[in-house]
């Protein structure tokens, strides 16, 4: 029997969603068309952001708040409009706590080097977790080795989420800072941000928080959460890549020294000193992404229109969906707590193929496009001892039959790297 028809529909959105997004109507492989699961990578593009970045580029292009002329003038205004859009989808409270970066990887580094670097001393601690990206791992090792901060890890329970326990110990008055993801890339664990948060201030820390796999799933709120710095990236939420954020309260960007020289983050510049410009501009040295901003901003209103809230409740179906498919295939491992916590996405191990060779035969035989590897998180994967995983990650694009694909795919491909004369038994008939 179909996954996709146990499925209580009114919970999905239309998959006439799907028509917006030309990439998906190709074909991989002839009678194969492209089932994208790779999301929590990077999203696909709707036509609107597509057509908003092609417009910028036909008619309103020009560098931004340096001519009087009226591309110029244009460019700067659609520029920070889109600012405006990021403040409000996050729930800021002034468009100078947005500052634009190439990434989310650009935005922890910002805070390491230009937060870190102004006040971390030798012994003082920074908090962060097992479960992190590389990108929220590697800055504070580079910034704990030049200040002598050191480097404390929250570890995990059996079933794939934060130690809580764990973390009340190790947050301390050392503790300057807690680095977190909202939701592991890996895992799919949604952590507490609103408790870590509140701990973590209660101790005197600051927190900052790798949102990039919650802002384009689920309502983010930076003044009910209180969150001190957020970062998050364009490309996966439907925008275009080269296009990050990180918001930041006004008082500690105030206080922080500018991360990169140049043109944009200049008041006054003498031969032998300078002066920084207001913000955000003092965090937006040179020409900054002006159209990938643009074209966020489109995405932005697109995500608006359909709602985080009913992005969030379709990925659980699918999520749900998935998870108790796959956990009744003999042979497969499932990375991470059960769907209740955790978001859109599933990642699993075989006992005998390995990711990558799963991967492969699946997109070149079924047009099934997943991740393979160890996603950024070769710690996590190390405690967790294997050396790669398959990860399934959803959107709303993806309907139930996206699934059933994927579920179709796996049992060929456990028959084709079976022991010869012996198949392995699956548990369930979908």
């Amino acid at each position: 029997m179909s996954a996709a028809k146990t499925v209580d529909q009114s919970a999905l959105l239309p998959e006439s969603l799907r028509d917006d997004f030309p990439i998906l109507s190709r074909d991989i492989l002839e009678g194969h068309p492209l089932v994208f699961l790779d999301n929590a990578a990077s999203t696909q593009r709707p036509r609107q952001v597509i057509d908003a970045i092609s417009n910028v580029y036909e008619h309103d292009y020009a560098n931004v708040h340096r001519g009087i002329h009226t591309l110029s003038e244009r460019s700067t205004e659609l520029y920070e409009l889109a600012r405006e859009k990021v403040r409000a989808f996050v729930g800021a409270k002034h468009a100078r706590e947005v500052i634009f970066t190439p990434g989310t990887t650009a935005s922890i580094n910002l805070v390491a080097r230009s937060w870190g670097g102004a006040n971390l001393q030798p012994g003082d601690e920074i908090l962060t977790t097992v479960m992190e990206h590389h990108s929220n791992l590697v800055p504070w090792q580079q910034i704990a080795a030049e200040t002598g901060a050191v480097l404390r890890h929250v570890p995990i329970t059996e079933d794939g989420r934060l130690d809580m326990a764990a973390f009340d110990q190790l947050l301390s008055e050392r503790t300057k800072l807690v680095a977190v993801c909202s939701i592991s890339n890996t895992l799919g664990t949604i952590n507490p941000i609103d408790e870590i948060t509140s701990k973590a201030h209660a101790a005197g820390a600051l927190v900052l928080v790798d949102a990039a796999q919650s802002v384009p799933h689920m309502p983010v709120d930076v003044l009910k959460s209180d969150v001190d710095f957020l970062a998050f990236s364009g490309h996966k939420m439907l925008g275009p890549s080269g296009v990050g954020i990180l918001y930041g309260k006004e008082s500690l960007l105030d206080a922080m020294p500018p991360f990169l020289g140049g043109g944009s983050m200049i008041n006054e510049v003498r031969l032998d000193s300078f002066t920084p410009a207001e913000l955000p501009a003092k965090f937006e040295a040179g020409t900054p992404p002006i159209a990938p901003a643009i074209g966020m901003s489109a995405a932005i209103d697109y995500l608006n229109h359909i709602g985080l809230e009913a992005i969030h409740r379709h990925e659980q179906v699918l999520t749900q969906l998935a998870y108790d498919a796959l956990s009744q295939i003999e042979g497969l491992r499932i990375l991470g707590p059960a769907p209740k916590h955790r978001a859109g996405l599933v990642s699993f191990a075989f006992e005998r193929i390995h990711a990558h060779e799963f991967a492969q035969v699946l997109n070149d035989q079924f047009g099934v496009a997943v991740r393979a590897g160890h996603h950024c998180t070769q710690p996590l994967h190390a405690l967790l001892g294997i050396s790669a995983s398959t990860r399934a990650s959803f959107y709303f694009y993806n309907q139930p039959e996206n699934v059933d694909c994927l579920l179709e795919g796996i049992s060929a491909v456990q028959s084709m790297f079976a022991p010869q004369g012996r198949r392995r038994r699956r548990k369930h008939n979908s």
